[in-house]
């Protein structure tokens, strides 16, 4: 309560302010706000105000600016998810043609290359991923963008300069020592974001990185076409640098206090470890983000081909594309409306929902006779996809402390790297031996396998949860 003496215009002022309380109290006297006027106040009374914590009080201030913030900060990092995404993807559709032009060599060799500096990318990131979620946790999340970014810019750039493979091969595997920046982008969002609406969110996010990622190979091939292929990395890396810029200037990152023990508590590796250990669940979703990777990236590299297999030789890249962003397509559409589901009956319920049906909607790619029965099936996937890594960030946002989070994120997305490690060498090896159709029945069974080790995992736990809760009660 705050206590008024005679000062009328004091109070009129604080009351003035609070224009959405609709009845005040005044000691025995209660005045509807719409009819009250200064006349109402008698000179010499003291008068008792209650204050409404939502609207006026330190507390209801500091959680609307808090709030204005936390939206600042997503749509900010919407859009550097966009640049970044985009920047990253501009590149792949013409590595292999970039590689020939540092020489005279034989398609095997550009094949070959082509293969290793693409996956070097994946391989550095899967070292460094769990390093910058731990750093990110210890000095702020905000730094660590910041860094990642300018990182990414500089590696970029310079891959416009090369001037031979092995050059471009180093500079791809230092892109992946700073290939975090999306990751830590959704730590930094997940923990400010309050838990029972995580998942919306975080599918709000990802949607940047969806859009970026259809958008980037198109915009790619139409400045290599304008330009050239080291021009166009140069370009790239500008988009990069203007991320970093908006990050730098426009997002707040919220103060730890050292009251909130919960986010002021500095945990070790080992102790993050033995958390992830010690909750079964938490563990399996980690495990299965590797299954997962792998299913979905074994499929990536000879997508093309099965295209050509399925329309012919004209047109290929045209119908190629079209097929890859059918997947971002859907992806785009649902990735939010699953987050916001998963907040609503819990996201371990929409995972498994969702591998089950990945799984279901690949194995049909197998026999597929024409190109758009393929697209109609990429189309589906992405719908299943969508939600799968958004559920999947908001899961660990509500099992791990505020503390520890990024570095848990950051083992998460270091399994996610190494099944984008795995996928393509099984996808090569699987349609080398067996053919084409036999990648989309085994990656059908690995989603599949994954939704039954999931299911089995919640369920093992609900069940035993609620014995322990009958026991208890008995």
């Amino acid at each position: 309560m705050l206590w008024f003496g005679q000062s009328l215009s004091w109070l009129s002022y604080i009351i003035a302010y609070l224009d959405k309380i609709s009845i005040i109290a005044f000691g025995d006297h209660y005045i509807p706000y719409a009819t009250m006027q200064a006349k109402s106040f008698i000179p010499g009374k003291k008068y008792v105000i209650f204050r409404v914590t939502k609207y006026f009080s330190k507390e209801g201030s500091a959680i609307d600016d808090s709030n204005n913030m936390i939206k600042r900060n997503l749509a900010i990092m919407w859009f550097a998810n966009f640049f970044i995404a985009g920047s990253m993807t501009m590149v792949l559709p013409f590595i292999s043609l970039y590689i020939q032009e540092f020489g005279d060599f034989s398609d095997a060799y550009v094949q070959s290359w082509s293969g290793w500096i693409f996956g070097i990318t994946f391989v550095s990131a899967f070292i460094f991923s769990p390093i910058w979620g731990r750093f990110g946790d210890r000095f702020g999340r905000k730094k660590i963008l910041m860094i990642s970014a300018v990182g990414l810019g500089i590696s970029i750039m310079l891959m416009g300069f090369a001037t031979s493979v092995m050059q471009l091969f180093i500079l791809r595997l230092i892109m992946g020592v700073f290939t975090g920046f999306i990751p830590t982008s959704q730590a930094f969002i997940s923990t400010q974001t309050p838990k029972h609406i995580a998942g919306r969110v975080l599918g709000t996010l990802q949607t940047g990185s969806i859009t970026g990622t259809l958008m980037g190979p198109m915009l790619g091939g139409v400045l290599a076409d304008l330009f050239s292929y080291s021009d166009t990395f140069k370009w790239t890396s500008f988009t990069v640098f203007l991320s970093a810029a908006i990050v730098t200037i426009g997002i707040r990152e919220l103060k730890k206090t050292p009251e909130d023990d919960e986010v002021s508590k500095v945990y070790s590796s080992k102790e993050v470890i033995k958390h992830i250990t010690g909750h079964p669940v938490l563990l399996i979703v980690m495990i299965v983000s590797v299954l997962v990777q792998v299913a979905h990236f074994s499929v990536q590299p000879i997508l093309s081909l099965y295209v050509a297999e399925l329309h012919g030789p004209e047109s290929i890249a045209f119908f190629s594309g079209i097929a890859f962003s059918a997947a971002g397509l859907g992806n785009l559409l649902m990735t939010r409306k699953w987050g916001k589901l998963g907040d609503k009956v819990g996201y371990i319920k929409i995972l498994i929902i969702l591998l089950f049906m990945a799984g279901i909607v690949y194995f049909p790619g197998g026999f597929v006779t024409s190109i758009w029965q393929l697209v109609i099936l990429r189309f589906l996937l992405g719908v299943s996809i969508g939600g799968i890594i958004p559920v999947r960030v908001a899961y660990i946002r509500q099992e791990a402390p505020l503390a520890m989070q990024g570095e848990v994120l950051g083992y998460n997305t270091s399994l996610r790297f190494l099944g984008n490690v795995i996928g393509p060498a099984l996808g090569g090896m699987l349609s080398g031996f067996f053919g084409i159709s036999s990648v989309f029945f085994v990656t059908s069974a690995l989603l599949i396998l994954a939704g039954i080790i999931m299911l089995h995992a919640w369920y093992k736990h609900e069940y035993a949860g609620h014995k322990s809760m009958s026991k208890v009660r008995t």
